[in-house]
């Protein structure tokens, strides 16, 4: 069921039928007051102006051609690192995260960033199988998760000797504190993977102390300190 929430599509993604359609029909993104944008198809190009069809309504627009952003082919639908996109723009950099979320998957990287947005309801990725899941593989091994961006930190300052940082940002509720206590549970549980289960709530209090937030929920105890 986990995996509902963590892994994209594979064989919706390489439907050849949508790369054909695709590849026809010129498709771009328009500007939309009530959704930001949409899909059309150009159909005619008048000097500085297009006439874009509405792949939903099939109605015609004339729309300047600096107003339209390039769609890119379906192979890189729900992507899950945004800069390998082909056409990096607005409207694909939102397209693809909503189309994510829609489908249950809440994280996505942008380059070095992951970008998170929270689905407002419990998913079932936080275990201690998932955890087990991330633990010491390399980013690009396993999907985007919170997991992985703190594993790659964890990694990197035992093997380098060196201080790491997480910087959990965004606005109010957009969950940074829900995000920061899956950090401090991860942390704790690689740390003392040969620990009880007792020492692992401990260190898992004492990181959430440290960071001014503390989380102690696989292990039965919920404690919140801010």
């Amino acid at each position: 069921m986990a995996d509902n929430f963590l892994y994209r599509d594979s064989g919706k993604v390489a439907n050849p039928l949508d790369q054909a359609d695709w590849a026809t029909k010129k498709l771009v993104w328009i500007p939309s007051e009530t959704l930001g944008f949409v899909a059309g198809s150009v159909k005619e190009e008048k000097g500085e102006e297009c006439v874009v069809e509405l792949a939903d309504t099939g109605k015609r627009v004339t729309v300047n051609k600096d107003d339209i952003q390039k769609m890119n082919p379906p192979k890189f639908s729900k992507v899950e690192d945004m800069a390998e996109l082909t056409c990096l723009n607005e409207a694909s950099v939102l397209h693809n995260l909503k189309d994510r979320y829609y489908s249950g998957l809440i994280y996505t990287y942008s380059g070095l960033f992951c970008v998170v947005i929270n689905p407002y309801k419990y998913l079932p990725i936080y275990s201690e199988n998932i955890i087990e899941m991330y633990k010491g593989k390399k980013r690009h091994e396993m999907p985007p998760h919170i997991y992985a961006i703190t594993d790659t930190a964890y990694r990197s300052m035992m093997q380098d000797r060196e201080d790491q940082s997480i910087l959990c940002t965004g606005e109010s509720g957009a969950g940074k504190t829900e995000n920061t206590k899956k950090v401090i549970q991860y942390l704790a549980h690689v740390a003392s993977s040969f620990k009880s289960k007792k020492d692992q709530c401990a260190c898992c209090l004492y990181l959430g102390n440290r960071s001014g937030v503390s989380e102690c929920g696989t292990f039965n105890m919920n404690v919140g300190v801010y």
